[in-house]
């Protein structure tokens, strides 16, 4: 039996209802996490965890401790809930931070199977991952694993995988002062390295923020590092299109810091400005991993799945980015290992989503299964 928490969106919705038939065991929506006043020794420090991460941060200490109380209670019900079930495979969309993070807590801390489910950085496709989605993610972090799998079989190491990118475009613009434009404004732009910002609140930078920590500290340490470029090169940077954090004053506060050496430019395409880089910053953003498709040096400052030694170049601090941008002519990948990782993400890890005849997305039930035994021999 699957039992899901409720998405409260039709896609996500429709997706649980796809996994629940494409597994054939059945399944339980749960509309809420219940609240209970079961106590477990691990509950308070669950709920201090998730409430760190909240996307939604509580005023005041009023406030805070309502939260955490809140936390608690519904990290009591999916403990007990579980306990009650240990049958059920627990599935929620995320799950990194808040109500869904104490929820999938609860269910592993009473020893049931879990999945985390979310939309792929790739059209088509979604995570199913038994550890986390993200940096959380099982996918293993040595360069050796993916060579080792790419040479086990033949097919696994080509070029197929750039089918992954088919259809992607970049995401739509929420904010006025934030677009989508042509290229036209990159003619003459000269070398640069493109840094696209995420949202300052998502679970990718409070989680998985890396030595940097925010966003904000992230335009910090780029103007700084900004005045080790070679002449005639800059950084370019886009705030996210969906943030509803401005992050103008803190880039103005950079570029006069950088000293010419940084560019904002929130009006063009952003992958039209990945195809026009010569590599891309990100702390883990899917720009970083997307730019794959465009054969550009990504250095990854967070902590990121791709962020694998010759995939892409991780950065572990100051002195380190510096270091990079003295050298941007150096920036590279390996091509072999690079393409084995994609296609293992293509052949393996990601499944697809098909459309059935109803309009409704389906998921293909081996791929399901598959998926299921590793959530159930992971508890």
């Amino acid at each position: 039996m699957i039992a899901y928490l409720a998405g409260w969106k039709p896609q996500k919705d429709a997706l649980f209802r796809a996994l629940v038939g494409a597994a054939g065991e059945g399944g339980r929506r749960l509309a809420v996490i219940g609240l209970s006043l079961g106590r477990y020794p691990e509950a308070a420090a669950r709920a201090e965890a998730a409430l760190a991460v909240a996307k939604r941060q509580p005023r005041g200490a009023l406030g805070r401790w309502l939260k955490r109380q809140l936390l608690i209670r519904q990290y009591a019900w999916a403990r007990g809930y579980f306990a009650r079930h240990p049958d059920h495979v627990a599935v929620c969309w995320n799950g990194m931070t808040g109500s869904r993070r104490v929820f999938i807590e609860g269910a592993q801390d009473a020893g049931a199977a879990r999945l985390f489910m979310e939309l792929a950085p790739f059209p088509g496709r979604i995570t199913l991952d038994p550890a986390g989605v993200n940096a959380a993610a099982s996918l293993p972090r040595e360069p050796g694993f993916y060579r080792a799998w790419a040479e086990e079989a033949p097919g696994r190491l080509g070029e197929d995988w750039r089918g992954l990118g088919a259809g992607l475009v970049a995401r739509a613009a929420r904010r006025r002062d934030v677009g989508q434009g042509d290229a036209a404004g990159l003619a003459g732009a000269g070398s640069f390295l493109f840094v696209p910002l995420q949202v300052p609140n998502d679970s990718q930078i409070t989680r998985f923020g890396g030595w940097v920590g925010s966003v904000e500290g992230m335009i910090a340490a780029l103007a700084e590092a900004a005045r080790a470029l070679p002449a005639g090169w800059h950084l370019r940077i886009k705030e996210h299109p969906s943030s509803r954090i401005p992050m103008g004053a803190a880039l103005a506060a950079a570029r006069e810091r950088a000293q010419g050496a940084i560019v904002i430019d929130n009006a063009t395409d952003t992958f039209a400005q990945v195809a026009a880089s010569r590599g891309v910053i990100t702390i883990n953003s899917s720009v970083g991993l997307q730019a794959f498709f465009h054969d550009k040096p990504v250095l990854v400052l967070g902590e990121a799945f791709f962020a694998i030694p010759g995939v892409a170049t991780p950065v572990g601090g100051p002195d380190a980015l510096a270091a990079a941008l003295a050298a941007p002519e150096a920036l590279g990948f390996e091509p072999a290992l690079r393409a084995a990782f994609m296609s293992y993400l293509d052949q393996v890890y990601y499944p697809r989503v098909e459309t059935g005849p109803d309009g409704a997305p389906r998921l293909d039930p081996g791929t399901v299964a598959r998926k299921l035994a590793q959530a159930r021999s992971a508890c």
